[in-house]
């Protein structure tokens, strides 16, 4: 009787473990939404025509009031800003345009006292070429900082090397002082640091702990794949491939089998989430800018989920706007990034074009999108300005402010403009269009450091917040809807088929709550059967009867099951 009991006790205890187990709560940054901020352009205070991050902390009831959870704040360090706050010169400095240290602490409280998170953007990489630890690795071989970059000697007159840059052309460049090449894998004022110097890497990772310390929640990371290099500076091998993408970052005809998605960053991913874990109260997270195979962010994830805590999935960046390619981005991300992994939901941001661009300016399509990204499972990353429809500007290559574009400046403009993608990433940094007063709002200044998009007069967040059918409005109750709701942030999603062409249709469940998202991606009316709950959101004219669903053109709904 006596074993009897111990045996069911134990039973009782293994089954209390297993339930605990199954409704831990999963960390706050799986269920958030984020929204980008790109400072400089964000919201000016002092007239200079540069966003500041006062702007910021006065903005932060707009963003809250819009829906979301998460900031993510572009670059503000300090930076002789030849790529715009991506060239840091110091990791605990701010850029005297943006601000000081004490606006930076006065913005993360503020963000916090709101209910909401804040995420810096770090550089990892690479830093200026003005940082001190590079002024003093450039002195001589023998300085202390001289290994804390990548350096080679050249081949008499010739680069050490194969290895091309992510932008093209050689990643090598000679340093008149320090005679010897340095290894820059994006552009020749941004050196790389060297990840295999275990003194420089704990200094980086100290940077990070800086500013956790002070309550920072998380880290997006720069162009993290391309961390590591191969040690012995082997070529890389020949591809057959000249535009590198988002799966595939070979290019340039060149395989970069040496210099991005190296072995040792996978490693390095892991180091870096065990600093985040250092901090529980509350959790950290950071999200990583990689290119490569499912297989390989995966590999960035860590394959026992102990690595980055996500990544970006870029290949939807270059979306088709139709259901047939929705549906299959759902089912791959399902069977490629099941729970606990976490897929990341992201139409645009500062380096690529405005995403209702991408859909003939047209705000019904971009209503669907919303509908879409906020409901799919995983979390929605919104680049400021596209919950009001901004529009990507046209702005020539030869007056860009843009670096990258100036690179590419000797390219026609006839050539430049075929592409799907634009070579300047000015033309999506233009000033937010806060209202139709002078600069949109953005500041007192009509000379503003890009200038404002000449559509500002009827896109902005004043005509939207007046507008009930705006898209700002939509983001907003999705926004509301999607934070009332466990089932659109649980780990499930069922994807619905024999569904009529061109129309979109998936679940989400959680505890007995069942929401059925059906979206029309046509301009042609269509019926969809069955109906068995009741309306919960709509977008466009959508008609409920008792066993069919009316959806017209372009139109979506929510249908919470009775």
């Amino acid at each position: 009787m006596i074993k009897q009991l111990l045996t069911a006790t134990m039973l009782l205890l293994v089954s209390m473990c297993s339930i605990a187990q199954s409704n831990k709560a999963e960390p706050w940054y799986t269920a958030t939404t984020v929204y980008q901020i790109y400072p400089r352009s964000f919201y000016d205070t002092d007239g200079d025509g540069i966003g500041d991050l006062k702007g910021v902390i006065e903005k932060l009831d707009y963003i809250k009031a819009s829906g979301f959870e998460t900031i993510w704040l572009s670059p503000f360090f300090s930076s002789p800003q030849m790529d715009f706050g991506y060239d840091i010169s110091d990791y605990r400095g701010v850029a005297p345009e943006y601000g000081d240290t004490a606006m930076v602490t006065q913005l993360i409280t503020a963000v916090h006292a709101k209910g909401m998170k804040i995420v810096f953007d770090m550089v990892m990489n690479h830093t200026s070429d003005q940082h001190p630890w590079f002024q003093e690795a450039r002195k001589s071989k023998d300085n202390p900082k001289h290994d804390w970059y990548v350096w080679q000697d050249g081949k008499g007159k010739r680069p050490p090397n194969n290895w091309k840059s992510q932008t093209g052309g050689s990643g090598w460049h000679y340093d008149s002082v320090a005679h010897q090449y340095y290894w820059a894998s994006f552009l020749s004022f941004q050196p790389d640091l060297n990840y295999h110097n275990p003194e420089m890497k704990t200094a980086m990772l100290d940077n990070l702990r800086y500013w956790l310390d002070k309550g920072v929640d998380g880290f997006r990371l720069d162009i993290f794949n391309s961390i590591y290099e191969d040690s012995a500076f082997h070529n890389n091998p020949f591809a057959l491939k000249v535009v590198p993408s988002e799966t595939n970052p070979n290019g340039f005809f060149q395989k970069m089998k040496y210099t991005i998605n190296h072995p040792q960053s996978f490693a390095f991913a892991n180091e870096l989430r065990a600093v985040l874990e250092e901090y529980k109260y509350p959790p950290r997270f950071a999200v990583g800018e990689v290119f490569g195979s499912h297989e390989v962010l995966r590999q960035f994830m860590g394959e026992g989920h102990d690595g980055l805590n996500m990544v970006f999935l870029f290949e939807i960046l270059d979306f088709k706007f139709k259901a047939k390619y929705f549906c299959k981005v759902l089912q791959t991300f399902e069977k490629e990034f099941p729970h606990p992994y976490m897929p990341t939901y992201v139409f645009s941001n500062h380096d690529r074009k405005r995403s209702i661009s991408r859909m003939d300016n047209d705000t019904r399509k971009a209503k669907l999108l919303a509908l879409f990204q906020m409901t799919a499972r995983g979390v929605p990353f919104t680049y400021q300005g596209e919950e009001i429809g901004m529009e990507q500007a046209y702005i020539p290559l030869k007056q860009a402010k843009d670096i990258l574009a100036q690179k590419y400046s000797r390219i026609p403009q006839f050539i430049a403009n075929m592409s799907s993608e634009s070579l300047n990433r000015d033309e999506c940094r233009t000033p937010m269009q806060w209202d139709s007063t002078t600069s949109a709002g953005f500041s007192i200044s009509s000379n503003t450091w890009l200038p404002v998009n000449n559509n500002y007069h009827r896109i902005n967040v004043a005509a939207e917040q007046r507008d009930s059918n705006s898209l700002w409005q939509v983001y907003r109750q999705l926004l509301q809807l999607r934070k009332s709701s466990k089932a659109l942030q649980s780990d499930t999603i069922t994807v619905l088929k024999k569904m009529p062409k061109n129309v979109l249709a998936f679940q989400r469940s959680n505890a007995g709550e069942t929401y059925t998202v059906i979206i029309n991606f046509s301009k042609k009316r269509k019926n969809v059967d069955g109906n068995e709950g009741s309306l919960l959101y709509s977008i466009g004219n959508t008609k409920l009867q008792t066993d069919q669903i009316e959806l017209g053109p372009y139109a979506g709904l929510i249908i919470k099951s009775n």
